[in-house]
């Protein structure tokens, strides 16, 4: 990563780093001495954050253990063994997307998510970087019911200089699924996205659709798709986990980009995320530019947070 990025990330992070890393600082100012007092305050700090029960709980767990043995003496030591444990869960859940056309081709991305998490927006930037490094990508507007939707991603599909497929408002979703594939093969694409349609997740058809298009892709085109990756929004917290929960029952969710990671201080849910439903974190995104969006790392993650 960048430097550049870096201190974009960092940047990013700075409102969870302030309801977060600073108030666990604040906690422990002027403590000499760890109570149970101060234990209950911090677990209350790790929800706040949106790390999750499940999380938050083993965390906790893991300093009253770390007590025991006489390793967690110093407020500064509780601090640096959070990091860590946050580290480990997110580097457990690092896993890169590795695509080789060779044997590959095309590789098709299913891309789902509700509305207004910035499913379009993040096609359209992981569109651009591969376009940008010689790939031939297409995009097939599916999520036929927003005709906004449609339009916004034929604009990211030509700053990409991708190939773009789409047919008349309220069609059905199968046929551009259906007509995208039969494109890619015909001209020799590299990289297929078929945007799908988020109406909220308590629609029992929204995925009853998300599991017919996946059938017509895989029917036109043998093993695919090779990743469904599901667009999630930082800012709405522990929901964006219930909604892992339904996509992932649904179709099997691959990899998971999250988006909005600026905008909110409960950066701690992609923790989370990671701990509770064990998907990988392929992409984050903080902030509006088009180079906004990266691949993940943990280890620049915690870096920057901390």
């Amino acid at each position: 990563m960048a430097w550049g990025f870096f201190e974009q990330l960092k940047k990013g992070l700075s409102k969870t780093h302030q309801g977060f890393v600073e108030k666990i600082d604040q906690l422990f100012l002027g403590k000499k001495t760890i109570d149970q007092d101060l234990l209950d305050e911090l677990e209350i700090l790790l929800f706040e954050a949106d790390l999750g029960v499940k999380t938050s709980t083993q965390l906790i767990e893991g300093v009253h253990q770390g007590l025991k043995r006489g390793e967690l003496k110093e407020p500064e030591k509780v601090k640096g063994f959070i990091k860590e444990e946050i580290f480990r869960i997110l580097h457990a859940g690092e896993n890169p997307l590795l695509i080789d056309l060779s044997r590959t081709k095309p590789f098709v991305f299913m891309v789902v998510g509700v509305n207004g998490v910035g499913k379009t927006t993040t096609i359209g930037k992981i569109a651009h970087q591969y376009a940008s490094n010689k790939r031939r990508v297409l995009i097939g507007a599916a999520d036929t019911f927003r005709a906004a939707a449609v339009e916004q991603l034929e604009i990211w599909a030509n700053r990409a200089g991708a190939d773009f497929i789409k047919q008349s408002e309220g069609s059905d979703p199968s046929a551009v699924a259906f007509d995208s594939i039969k494109a890619a093969l015909a001209r020799d694409i590299d990289l297929v996205f078929i945007d799908t349609a988020g109406r909220l997740h308590t629609k029992v058809n929204l995925m009853e659709e998300v599991r017919k298009l996946k059938r017509i892709i895989g029917r036109e085109c043998p093993g695919a798709p090779h990743e469904i990756l599901l667009i999630l929004d930082a800012t709405t917290g522990q929901n964006a986990i219930s909604q892992a929960k339904l996509f992932h029952e649904a179709i099997g969710i691959t990899g998971i980009a999250l988006t909005k990671l600026d905008g909110t201080a409960k950066g701690g849910i992609i923790v989370g995320i990671t701990e509770e439903l064990k998907i990988p974190i392929r992409y984050i995104g903080v902030g509006e530019g088009i180079d906004d969006l990266k691949e993940f790392n943990a280890s620049e993650f915690v870096q920057a947070l901390f």
